[in-house]
């Protein structure tokens, strides 16, 4: 038996002259908590599309529980549950009756269909709510619903796409509560794709995508390193000036935006009381934190994770390319 649990090739997948996944390779533990992170557009969603067998890749191989994703599309169904980043339960149906359609198509039996029914619409305390129709399901809800669903019929990988998106902070939590649960209790290996930056810490390891490249893949933590200072942002009254006299007093590079500066030091608690006293510059602001994932896409790319533009230019593609397929 093989230590892995999916084992990606030199995977690409083009859309007429768009490579949305671009020479991919990586594998992922049993057990492990994956996490692909990235912008929206860079590549996640269109990568667990093909492992989970709804997209047939351009080039390259995936292989799911040993079972490859193009030729063993069933076996690998059988081995896969998935959580859409945009719902997909029938909201015209009870909850109940969502989760007994499922199981039906995963032909399970009725007496373990029925229990683990019961046990996990428990578990995301929806028992009380399974007779009523999903359409009156809060957002939170629905999420927790599609949660069962996915882990029903006992797989061996739970595929997340975005899936605290659009939810308040205290429903993501909770969420994240019912997700370690259940992978602790079920032995699921979870794939995650995010862009949110809380919510790739809990992953055991991340793999960074943009523009469809694999561009760093480690733990949370070691990627953190790879920034291994804080990071203090300071807003003056006059920041264009502020920033040579930091650059030539600490010999540092020093990012100059809209809404300040921002510059790497070591021991940053110790250097912030003098450099306060010491600065020739009013200072109108100044914040200290450790350093994120955030500065370590920051760090590899030149710029933070962009929210729309690119996913807008993808589903243009993906449209053009289905309209082209179709004629």
């Amino acid at each position: 038996m093989s230590d892995y649990i999916i084992e990606v090739e030199n995977l690409v997948k083009r859309f007429g002259g768009l490579v949305a996944v671009d020479d991919i390779s990586f594998k992922v533990k049993v057990g492990e908590i994956f996490g692909f992170l990235g912008p929206n557009g860079a590549g996640k969603t269109t990568t667990i599309n093909i492992l989970c067998t709804l997209l047939r890749p351009t080039s390259g191989r995936a292989l799911i529980n040993g079972f490859d994703a193009v030729r063993q599309q069933s076996q690998v169904r059988q081995s896969i549950g998935l959580v859409f980043q945009d719902p997909s339960l029938d909201e015209r149906l009870s909850g109940l009756q969502n989760l007994r359609f499922h199981a039906m198509v995963y032909n399970m039996p009725a007496s373990v269909r029925e229990q683990r029914i019961e046990q996990f619409l428990q578990m995301m305390q929806l028992w009380d709510k399974r007779h009523n129709e999903v359409r009156t399901y809060s957002g939170g809800m629905k999420r927790r619903l599609e949660l069962a669903r996915g882990l029903l019929h006992h797989p061996k990988v739970l595929f997340l796409d975005e899936p605290t998106l659009g939810l308040d902070p205290q429903t993501r939590h909770r969420i994240w509560e019912y997700i370690l649960k259940l992978r602790q209790q079920e032995d699921t290996t979870i794939f995650l794709t995010t862009h949110d930056m809380d919510e790739a810490n809990k992953a055991n390891r991340i793999a960074i995508i943009d523009y469809g490249k694999i561009i760093a893949m480690d733990s949370p933590e070691k990627l953190k390193k790879m920034v291994g200072k804080d990071i203090i942002s300071v807003k003056t009254d006059d920041d264009k000036r502020a920033a040579k006299e930091i650059e030539l007093r600490y010999q540092i590079e020093v990012r100059h935006d809209s809404s300040g500066l921002t510059f790497e030091i070591a021991d940053g608690e110790q250097f912030l009381p003098d450099f306060i006293k010491e600065f020739s510059h009013k200072i109108l602001s100044v914040n200290l934190r450790c350093s994120s994932l955030d500065d370590v896409f920051l760090k590899l790319t030149g710029r933070e994770i962009r929210e729309e533009e690119v996913r807008d230019t993808l589903k243009a593609m993906v449209r053009q390319h289905g309209r082209r397929m179709r004629r």
